[in-house]
């Protein structure tokens, strides 16, 4: 199979991998998700009497086919082991007194924390203890050994003080497309949380400013072999026919990936083909094409022969034109965290645009299966980072203090993510001149991630270009005050399969939030009335966008209410 899809392409093949999910499980799912009444024919297009909200049209359609739908992505397996459950709660190990850490506020306790969580690493994994205080750390807290947890005794009782920043402690970081701007805008962590070789050698090339690929496959994108060809398959599929499967087993962490071709055809997919994404310009977008090939880690399910099942459905199509392949990857981090801490910086003037020195919160980077539950960063320049992170949690967290760039970033390929529960604070300092508020930002081919129950005092919606898609954000109460960023080499702003449902805009400003002007393929469901007003964009593709809205002007009657949940419950 070669050549272009055309138009209609987010409609071609309906391969579903998981026929429970058909029929009459559908239907009774969809009926608890909504509240309604089903059996396997007949569908109730309203909720019982009595019960609040309205059902829309989309999610009737959704349920029906909810790993192909063309405007919803399926992120019912997003975060940390397929999302919805909690954390295991290691045996502890370590405490960091027992390493000479104290909570006196003024003894630097980075040495002593780092060496509690050198030794559960070196035991294998377990929780290493923070007890209630105030620790002073002079360096970075790294916690790159899998199955190692971080556990102070709550976000309120224990606080880590932070009094330098990244540049101080590791270098000048400069961006690798040029210019003066410090990587440290958007990259890196005081605590970080990413395999100590690949650690290693990022902070290697940062010292010796050979600025470096982030992601999974190395400093230069070399570092990966291939294991198997793929036959073509289909968005959607949970399965996948490979051409040896003697180096695949049930567990393993590979990574699918799509190069594109000459006329970019895969990225034209990824903003759901047709006539727009077709008639756009891609070969001036080189920040754009320097994310390419895409990068998809999934574990392996199962091995039958040839037929690879996967943990997550497909999220693009697979075809020849786009030399798929499974590779191998740098060695990952997987089953640690960092729980029950306020990570407090220095309090410092939020630094100029995009020359942030790096007081930045928490950061993970090539981790899989990883998350942070009940951690508060205050003072930062940069809140929680996702770096080439995937299938991680960040469970009650909280951006505070006098105010951030990025208080949330995913980006450099980071997929299946899940942030629920999750708080922007108003800043505490007013805005210094010169500087810039973002928001939840996502960028850089990132995919299927989810913002869920969102207290957003300040910020946006932030899309930085580099044209993420299928992501979804539901269940939140935004103050929209913030603006994206991204460099026009970076392309678009939105790829297919953006949804918005359920937003409650406080200050009624629509940008970024009703996206049906911009976001091709994707849905705007249960939002307010908005205004445009302050930045406004236009479409990056011509045409029709084939976008969705429903339940414009209601707030909070949408049906289901969130949306990563009620896929949760379709998908059990």
């Amino acid at each position: 199979m070669t050549g272009k899809y055309r138009h209609g392409d987010e409609h071609r093949g309906a391969g579903i991998g998981r026929r429970g999910l058909l029929g009459g499980a559908i239907a009774v799912a969809a009926a608890a998700a909504t509240g309604g009444t089903a059996t396997a024919a007949t569908r109730t297009e309203r909720p019982e009497p009595g019960a609040a909200g309205q059902v829309p049209a989309l999610w009737h359609e959704f349920a029906r086919t909810p790993f192909t739908h063309p405007q919803i992505p399926y992120v019912g397996r997003a975060g940390y082991r397929g999302g919805g459950g909690g954390f295991p709660r290691r045996p502890a190990v370590a405490d960091v007194r027992a390493h000479g850490a104290v909570a006196d506020g003024t003894t630097d306790c980075a040495p002593a924390i780092n060496r509690a969580i050198a030794a559960a690493g070196r035991a294998g994994g377990g929780t290493v203890l923070i007890p209630p205080g105030t620790y002073r750390i002079d360096g970075l807290i790294r916690i790159g050994y899998d199955n190692v947890v971080l556990r102070g005794a709550g976000s309120a009782r224990t606080t880590l003080h932070a009094t330098r920043s990244l540049t101080e402690l590791i270098g000048v970081y400069g961006s690798r497309y040029g210019g003066d701007k410090s990587s440290w805008s958007w990259a890196g962590g005081l605590i970080w949380l990413a395999p100590n070789a690949r650690w290693d050698s990022l902070t290697t090339a940062i010292k010796a400013k050979a600025w470096p690929f982030e992601g999974w496959t190395g400093n230069k994108r070399d570092e990966w072999e291939t294991l198997t060809v793929l036959a073509p398959a289909t968005r959607g599929s949970w399965s996948v026919t490979v051409a040896d499967a003697s180096r695949l087993k049930a567990g393993r962490l590979v990574l699918l990936r799509l190069a594109d071709d000459a006329d970019h055809t895969l990225l034209e997919h990824m903003a759901g083909g047709g006539p727009g994404p077709e008639a756009y310009y891609w070969d001036d977008k080189t920040k754009l094409t320097s994310y390419v090939p895409y990068e998809w880690p999934v574990r392996i399910a199962r091995v039958q022969g040839k037929k690879v099942t996967l943990e997550r459905p497909l999220p693009l199509d697979v075809r020849p034109e786009w030399d798929p392949r499974l590779t191998t990857h740098v060695e990952p981090l997987t089953g640690s965290g960092v729980e029950g801490l306020t990570l407090e910086a220095v309090e410092t003037p939020q630094s100029p645009h995009l020359l942030d020195k790096g007081y930045n919160g928490v950061a993970l980077q090539c981790a899989y299966d990883c998350w942070v539950d009940d951690v508060t960063v205050r003072h930062v320049d940069n809140g929680f980072g996702l770096v080439a992170a995937s299938s991680c949690t960040l469970r009650r967290t909280r951006v505070a203090g006098r105010g951030s760039h990025h208080p949330y970033f995913c980006r450099e390929g980071s997929h299946d993510n899940l942030v629920e529960d999750f708080t922007i604070e108003q800043r505490t300092v007013p805005t210094p001149a010169g500087t810039q508020l973002h928001g939840i930002n996502v960028e850089g081919l990132s995919s299927h991630n989810v913002w869920s129950r969102g207290d957003m005092r300040m910020g946006t919606f932030d899309s930085h270009r580099g044209m993420p898609f299928a992501n979804v954000r539901t269940d939140i109460t935004v103050d929209n005050n913030g603006r994206h960023g991204g460099d026009a080499s970076a392309g678009p702003l939105f790829g297919a399969r953006f949804t918005h449902w359920n937003v409650r805009v406080t200050n009624g400003r629509a940008g970024l939030m009703k996206i049906d002007g911009l976001a091709p393929w994707s849905a705007t469901v249960g939002l307010n009335e908005v205004t445009e007003f302050d930045q406004i964009d236009v479409p990056d593709f011509s045409g029709d966008l084939h976008a969705r809205v429903e339940l414009y002007g209601t707030t909070d009657v949408v049906r289901p209410r969130n949306l990563y949940e009620a896929q949760r419950e379709l998908s059990r």
